[in-house]
């Protein structure tokens, strides 16, 4: 059982070291190897406005009951998109700090206790916006993390090929959404053009092997999470 990295200065670049001592035991990469390291979707230099969760703040808004993942952040074009196929062997998120209220009217309103995890999509040619589920990972409860950055190191890697799409998947809700950007700035999510206005519906994309289309986008927002990738040698 891997530990779970906390961090408390939102800075997932430091945790790269913990996480490979995590996963030394099961990972061992051929000497002379090329293999390399990204965190797919994190975009240096910090953003502006800074990329912080909206809550406590007013608005406090979630990410709930949806699969989503950023087109764009300023000049950087689909940035959870795998830049070479590996192997994803871990996954954080920036989480905001809801105050007591908040937390029981999500609770209430959006399927019960924040819980999220990662998925590899796979873009598909047709219909447009369509993306087909390749793997995903267990269910994370999230509360315990509230105003910390997390770092989940996965015991079932994830394997990707280069073009696939890191998304985040939220059955309930996660405070795990910025705001405050331009329109430059977009993400997408699992919902069909009807309820791109609602989360009422429960439309995140789980089951293995089938291709949704994503049509919705929304502007101005920011999903705050990554993932570790290991290039394949």
């Amino acid at each position: 059982i891997f530990p779970v990295v906390v961090l408390n200065d939102h800075m997932i670049r430091a945790s790269t070291a913990v996480v490979l001592a995590s996963l030394a035991l099961v990972l061992v990469l051929p000497v002379g190897s090329q293999a390399t390291l990204t965190e797919v979707g994190v975009i240096p230099p910090t953003t502006n406005p800074e990329t912080v969760p909206s809550c406590p703040g007013s608005p406090c808004l979630a990410v709930s009951r949806t699969t989503g993942f950023q087109v764009k952040v300023g000049t950087a074009h689909n940035p959870l998109a795998a830049p070479r196929a590996g192997t994803v062997v871990a996954w954080s998120i920036d989480l905001g700090k809801p105050n007591a209220t908040q937390i029981k009217f999500f609770n209430a309103n959006e399927g019960g206790p924040s819980t999220a995890g990662i998925a590899v999509l796979r873009p598909q040619k047709k219909p447009n916006l369509t993306y087909k589920l390749i793997a995903q990972s267990p269910l994370v409860k999230l509360e315990p993390y509230f105003g910390k950055t997390a770092q989940f190191p996965l015991e079932t890697t994830l394997q990707v090929k280069k073009g696939d799409v890191i998304a985040l998947t939220v059955p309930s809700w996660a405070p795990a959404l910025a705001l405050g950007f331009n329109n430059e700035t977009s993400w997408r999510a699992s919902r069909p053009k009807s309820q791109c206005t609602s989360t009422s519906a429960q439309t995140t994309h789980t089951q293995v092997g089938t291709a949704v289309q994503y049509y919705c986008l929304y502007l101005t927002a920011r999903l705050t999470y990554s993932a570790t990738l290991i290039s394949t040698p």
